[in-house]
Order: structure tokens, then C-alpha cells, then sequence
């Protein structure tokens, strides 16, 4: 409909003679259709793609006002992807956001057949091949076609297959992470009796197909477990044609079909369609700005899923760049989710042959890609794999979940697929277990390292406006803050250390690499004097965890670790065993006391063997990532990426205490805060303990579960872990309040969260929970007190 409508535009505009002309989109250049419109000069927008993603854009940027928006297409409209797509829409999808970009283009599709004559100046150029972007000072400035320059101030790379080529042909090479695979389908004859148009389309997961009526016949396609990457260099042709046909690797998914619809054998096939689709590293789609060059937008990567999310897709893309931002949380799809590192074709190209399987297998919690996988690694790594490691990756950094005691069958454990109790439970409880009664080592050298300096106080009065939290704090101390957008919603969360007067050290989650740094450098002042350096590679992080950890540490270091000599949220440089300039920091992203050491990469061997031999009459281990998502999962403690995005406010996650609010100082969210402050939040973070949940029988809560007061929806959750402290399941979410007839959003207050009574839905099963505003701390006092009474034989009152 975005192509019927734009080109019925573009024919209105150019040509008297074109409208006439047929509407349909292949088109063939011939002697009696006029010579090509000249291009215009400049443009606010030059959109590059004539498929179904590149017309939504130009569709949704002409609805919210822009008026000068040009779409170039190399070859004819519609001529990629979008031509040889099933055409299948869904709304049936894994993630909220997906979820919500469907629904919305469903709706949008059945207007759009009602919809004429819209006002617009898009202007739509086919046959119009773009060289490269010109980029100057880090912004777009033009883009350099076959048929002249256009200047303009914003670009938006919808070239699908070429999506990958294009970025880096730009004078300041954008990476974007996709890669091709074959994908095919048949076309059969009309039936004896034709099927109607709304027949239901079919899915079957288990043979991998998917079925859909066409023309009266069938049309049948799916993904298959072997799939055949293509387009490895370079584009080499203008238009996506239909490739050869190869029955033998159809073959499979011809079998399902007619073992599903056996009747079918009787059809007459009139094509088998073998067409390139284009997939992402992690399935999902790639949407938003470089964050290289301003004004570079993105929106790619949909393979088979584009008709479904185009109208979605284009909404949220336009509204980024008009307005600066989406309506709804898109960090899921956002290009900065991803690096250069994925970037390589070795890595893409393995990555889709895994990738384009899973569409259709089932997706068990904390699955772990297998492919392109030892890409970045600690300088401990071998000696943590030597010693049981089991490894997940996060923005191409290896991280261990765990490590696996001598004599456990591993084979049982890295084939542990359920949704029920993992194997892995006793193993992390352990894990936990020490880390609260001994001390524990935990790599964390995945995790994002910035230094901002300066050669006058310029660091300090850029991070204080940047950030929420007061920075003006002495030389050592650690704050705690979080970067918020200009509506208060976090764009970060994160740690800072004041290294001297004039220079920070910034800690951040794993994923948050190219998206921080992206904020952190469209903020900075051209003419400063400000030095931003990513540090990540320089250090190996170490977390050294438990009440025995400033025991290990006292030892190593020769001087006292105690709270008295080394206060909470402290940072200082100092030896540990033979090497110096360690930098030590009393905190430990749990709420468990210890250190988190960062200690140059030189050293890290040494310092790890140095702990573990000191550590070892201590009852020193390794410990993974889920025993620290268990411990900080119950101590109430949210993650970025998970409970956190750049929709939550400090107000609505309890953490106004870590907001200057009260200090006369500006800062980016500070009006929306103090706004939200005068008339209350409409969502609250909240905790939730499972308490009629059997943790061996019953299907766990992973993420994502409907969260119920009353008997009404009130939300859903965020993250969940087993407490091994509370022997229960601690669910994280947030609450909000609906108007009960109008479904309005209504203020969210203490009371409002302390009066109701609650459930969790998981897989349709009901259970009653206890929410919380607090974190359990003194109730984890309370039953330690009650352990050891019990062993001493006191059962007082």
C-alpha cells in the first residue's frame, strides 16, 4: 500500500503523461515513456531503498510534517526483497516492541485501502544508483549518485541485501551487521475449487513451513536447518532477481507440506522462488541512527518479517527523526546494539547459517548462539575454561555462567534446554552460597570503561550536566548515576570514579560500548579541551565477592581493607601481590561486600593467580553470571537493558536519591523530573516473591510474565532469578494502575502497591506473590538469626 500510494504520488507529480500509465510496479523501461525527472539539488531527507521499508518512511516522515523527502531506487520500485517476499503479515511475535511495530502496521494496512489523497513533496527517482554519502564534520551533508549531488541533512539507509555495502562506501564507514541467505518458496496452480483470499495462513513450527493462500492456489515456503549464505562481495547487479531453483535442498521442506497437507500432491506447481533475504546477528531487525555519523539513519535487516513490520518500523524511524526519539522503547532493534566486531563477513556469514533456523526452533531461556563465538575474550579465559567454564556471549564478549565441579557429567549440562528447573540450580546455588559466607571471584571484564579528562574543570561541568547524580565529589569517592534523556529516561546506567580533579573513570553494562560513547561524543563541545577514551581493552575486571574478601585483599596488598581504613564506594590505586596501579573499589554490583579490581591486562594473570593462592584458606571459587544476576536480582537491585530504558524514570524505579535534584544544578531530564516529582509517576518498580511457586515441578518465571493486582493486568516483569537466600523466586517488574472501564493510566502511589494483592501469570498458571517497594535486607538478617539459633538449639519466642 506505502508503494501504490507513493508511486500514485510520484506519477501526479512528475508526468501528465505517466498517469495513465499501468499502476503496477515492474514496470520495464521502454521508448515511449519519458526521460527520467532531473534530481533536485538538495533535500531535508534522502531516503535510499524502494521496497516496503523505504515508502513507510517516506509515508510516516510526510504525515508528521516534512515536506522535501526524496527516495532514490537503483533499479524499479519494489524490485528487491519486498517484490519476492510471501507477503505474510503477523502480529504474533517474541518481543514487546515487534509485538507492538506488527499490530500497528496491521491496522495501518486496513486504513490505507480507505486512504487517498494525501499531500505530500516526496519525490521518488528510480533507476538512481547512490555512490556514496557525503560526511562532513561527522554529519551527512549529501549523498553522490550516478545522475548528480543531492545535499541534505538527513539520510536513511533502507538498501536491504546492499544495506551492508552501502554503509561502508560512505566517506565515514557506518558498520551494519546483515548478511544474505537463499530463501524459497513454491507457487502451485489454482485448486479445482480456489481458495478464498482470507483463508487462515498456517505455521508449522516442526517441519519448518509456512502455507498461505495465492491466486486461488498455495503458497508454501520456510526456513530451513541448512541455509545457503550469499552476496558474500560486493552488489553485483541492480535489481534482486529470482535465483536458480534447487529442489534437492527444497526437498525437506517440500516433504512437510505434504506430509501437513497431503492432498496437495495432486497440485501442479508453477514455480519454486528462490529469493535472498538478509538477517541480522541476533534475528532482529536494525533500526535508528550511527552512531559515527549524524544524521545517518538506518532500517534494515527485516528478512521475511518486513510486511509484518513496515508500517511499525517506518512509524518509529520517522518519529526518531523528527523528534529526536521513538515512542516506545526500540534500544531491542537499535543499530548501536551492535559494533564494528560484528561487522566482519567471516562472522556474518557463519552467524546467518545458525541465525535463519531458529526462526522456527524453539527458543529455550538463556540460549547461547553458537557460532561466531571467542571473539573477545578475557586474558583469563583459558585459564577459567581449563578450570570448568561455561561460557555466554554479550556483545562478542565471553563471560562465564558458571563453572562445573570435577566429576559432573558436562555433556548433561551444555544440553540442558528447559523451561522447567535447569541442571545448572545446585551448581549457581553453590556458587551463591559462597559468595555469601566466604569469597568468590568473578570475571568482569565485559563490562564498558570510559575515561573522561580534561586539562581544566571542563570534565566535571560536561559529566555534571550529562549525568543526574551529583559528581562534585572528592578525589576517590564513587557515584553511582545514571545519563537521562530530555523526557528523564535513562540512556545509561552506570558507575563513576573520580580519579583525580580532573579526570573520571566510567563503568557501564557490557552492551552499552557503542551506544554510550555514541551520547557521550553528541554531547561533547567541539571546541573543548575534553579527552574521551574507551578503556575497555585495557582492563581485566575482577570481582572479589564475600566477607572473606577483605581478608584475601589485606594480604596481597599489605595494608588494611577494613570499612574503617577503605569506606564503601571508595576507589584508590595501589599493589596487589608484585603488580601496581591496580584500581581497587569497594563495590561489587551485588550489594555483597568485596572489590572490584581493574587491573591492566598485563598484570591480570598474575593478580588471578595471586587471589586464588591466597584465597584458598579462605575457601575461595570461581563464580559466574548467574550467581550475580541471583544476588542482585534479590537484593532489588535493576539492570539496564532489562528493567531500565530510556522510558524509566528515577522516580519510577526508586532511585530519586541518586538525582541532584535538590542541588540548583542543570542537567539533561532535570525539567521533566522535577515535573514528574509535582505530579507523580503512573509506574513503579516493584519486587515480587512467588509464594505458592514450586520450584521443582513448576515452570519457572524467566522474564516477561503477565504481573496481576486484583485480579486485573497491571504490568509484567522485568527479570527473575531463584533467591537461594529465600528459597523463593524473586520476580522484578513494574506496576501500573488502569482505570478500570476507560483503561486510562492512573497515578501508581505506595499504597496503591502496598493494598493489593498479587499474581504472576506464568504459562497460564497463576501465582500469589508478595511485592515490595524494599529489598529483603532485613529480612535476610532475620532468617540468618533464625539459622543459627535453630543449630544452637534455642526455639524462644
Amino acid at each position: 500500500m506505502f508503494l501504490r500510494l507513493l508511486s500514485d504520488v510520484r506519477w501526479r507529480t512528475a508526468s501528465p503523461r505517466w498517469r495513465s500509465m499501468s499502476s503496477s510496479r515492474h514496470m520495464t523501461t521502454s521508448a515511449t515513456e519519458p526521460p527520467p525527472i532531473s534530481l533536485p539539488a538538495q533535500a531535508q531527507v534522502v531516503i535510499c531503498g524502494g521496497g516496503i521499508m523505504g515508502t513507510s518512511i517516506a509515508y510516516h516522515l510526510s504525515k508528521l510534517g516534512w515536506k522535501d523527502i526524496v527516495l532514490l531506487e537503483q533499479g524499479r520500485l519494489a524490485a528487491g526483497s519486498t517484490r519476492f517476499c510471501a507477503g505474510i503479515v503477523s502480529t504474533v511475535r517474541h518481543l514487546s516492541i515487534e509485538l507492538k511495530m506488527a499490530d500497528y502496521s496491521n491496522k495501518l494496512y486496513q486504513q490505507l485501502e480507505q486512504e487517498t489523497g494525501i499531500k505530500t513533496g516526496v519525490q521518488i527517482h528510480e533507476r538512481t544508483s547512490i555512490s556514496h554519502v557525503v560526511v562532513q564534520k561527522g554529519c551527512v551533508t549529501g549523498v553522490e549518485t550516478d545522475r548528480g549531488q543531492i545535499e541534505c541533512q538527513y539520510f536513511v539507509n533502507c538498501a536491504g541485501q546492499w544495506a551492508y555495502e552501502l554503509g561502508l562506501s560512505s566517506e565515514e564507514p557506518v558498520s551494519i551487521p546483515l548478511h544474505g541467505c537463499e530463501h524459497f518458496y513454491l507457487l502451485t496452480r489454482p485448486l479445482k475449487k480456489p481458495l478464498e483470499s482470507n483463508t487462515p495462513t498456517i505455521v508449522d513450527p516442526d517441519g519448518r513451513i509456512y502455507i498461505r493462500s495465492w491466486q486461488g492456489g498455495i503458497l508454501s515456503g520456510g526456513f530451513e536447518k541448512n541455509p545457503k549464505p550469499i552476496f558474500t562481495e560486493g552488489r553485483n547487479q541492480l535489481e534482486i532477481q529470482n535465483l536458480h531453483e534447487d529442489w534437492d535442498h527444497f526437498e525437506p521442506l517440500l516433504s512437510s507440506l505434504l506430509r501437513r497437507m497431503p492432498r496437495l500432491e495432486a497440485l501442479e506447481i508453477m514455480q519454486l522462488v528462490n529469493c535472498p533475504e538478509s538477517f541480522t546477528p541476533d534475528m532482529r531487525c536494525i533500526m535508528g541512527e550511527s552512531p559515527t555519523v549524524q544524521g545517518y539513519f538506518v532500517l534494515a535487516g527485516m528478512n521475511s518479517a518486513g510486511t509484518s513490520f513496515s508500517g511499525g518500523a517506518g512509524k518509529y524511524l520517522a518519529e526518531w527523526m523528527v523528534n529526536g526519539c521513538p515512542s516506545e522503547n526500540v534500544w531491542p532493534l537499535d543499530l548501536k546494539r551492535f559494533g564494528a566486531l560484528q561487522s566482519s563477513r567471516t562472522f556474518l556469514r557463519h552467524r546467518v547459517m545458525e541465525v535463519m533456523p531458529l526462526i522456527y526452533d524453539l527458543k529455550v531461556p538463556r540460549w547461547d548462539f553458537q557460532t561466531g563465538r571467542q571473539l573477545r575474550t578475557s586474558p583469563l579465559y583459558d585459564r577459567l575454561d581449563a578450570q570448568g567454564a561455561r561460557w555466554m556471549e554479550k556483545h562478542g564478549f565471553e563471560r562465564p555462567k558458571y563453572f562445573v565441579p570435577p566429576g559432573k557429567d558436562l555433556l548433561a549440562l551444555d544440553q540442558s534446554k528447559t523451561f522447567y528447573k535447569p541442571d545448572w540450580f545446585d551448581i549457581v546455588g553453590s556458587e551463591v552460597k559462597c559468595c555469601k559466607e566466604a569469597v568468590c571471584v568473578i570475571d568482569m571484564s565485559s563490562f564498558t570503561k570510559f575515561e573522561i579528562s580534561s586539562t581544566g574543570d571542563q570534565a566535571l561541568e560536561f559529566l555534571q550536566y550529562l549525568f543526574s547524580n551529583d559528581l562534585d565529589v572528592p578525589v576517590g569517592h564513587i557515584v553511582h548515576t545514571g545519563m537521562l534523556n530530555e523526557e528523564g529516561g535513562y540512556e545509561n546506567d552506570c558507575s563513576i570514579a573520580r580519579l583525580n580533579k580532573r579526570s573520571f573513570f566510567m563503568i557501564s553494562p557490557t552492551d552499552q560500548q557503542v551506544h554510550c560513547w555514541a551520547w557521550l561524543k553528541k554531547h561533547m563541545p567541539n571546541d573543548s579541551n575534553l579527552l574521551l577514551e574507551d578503556v575497555t581493552w585495557k582492563y581485566t575486571a575482577l570481582n572479589l565477592i564475600g566477607p572473606r574478601a577483605v581478608d584475601v585483599l589485606s594480604e596481597l596488598s599489605y595494608v588494611p581493607m577494613t570499612p574503617e581504613h577503605f569506606p564503601s564506594l571508595f576507589c584508590k590505586e595501589m599493589s596487589v601481590g608484585y603488580a601496581n596501579g591496580i584500581r581497587v573499589m569497594s563495590m561489587t554490583h551485588t550489594g555483597e561486600p568485596g572489590f572490584m579490581l581493574y587491573i591492566p591486562i598485563e598484570y591480570a594473570l598474575h593478580v588471578y593467580n595471586e587471589l586464588m593462592s591466597v584465597g584458598q584458606k579462605y575457601g575461595i571459587r570461581n563464580a559466574g553470571y548467574y550467581a550475580l544476576r541471583s544476588l542482585r536480582i534479590e537484593k532489588f537491585f535493576a539492570f539496564w537493558g532489562q528493567d531500565l530504558d530510556t522510558f524509566t524514570t528515577p522516580l519510577e524505579c526508586g532511585r530519586e536519591f541518586r538525582v541532584k535534584l535538590d542541588k540548583g544544578t542543570d542537567f539533561i531530564g532535570r525539567d521533566a523530573l522535577m515535573q514528574q516529582k509535582q505530579d507523580g509517576v503512573c509506574k513503579r518498580f516493584t519486587m515480587f516473591i512467588l509464594e505458592d511457586h514450586d520450584t521443582d515441578l513448576d515452570l519457572w518465571p524467566w522474564w516477561g510474565e503477565p504481573i496481576y493486582r486484583n485480579g486485573h493486568y497491571v504490568g509484567k516483569t522485568t527479570s527473575s532469578a531463584y533467591s537461594y537466600t529465600l528459597e523463593r523466586h524473586v520476580c522484578l517488574g513494574f506496576v501500573q494502575n488502569f482505570d478500570k472501564e476507560t483503561r486510562e493510566v492512573l497515578l501508581v502511589t505506595p499504597d496503591f502497591i502496598n493494598r493489593g494483592e498479587y499474581e504472576i501469570d506464568i504459562a497460564g498458571q497463576r501465582f500469589q506473590a508478595k511485592a515490595k517497594l524494599y529489598p529483603f535486607s532485613s529480612l535476610f538478617t532475620q532468617r540468618r538469626r533464625k539459622d543459627e539459633m535453630e543449630l544452637s538449639g534455642y526455639h524462644g519466642k
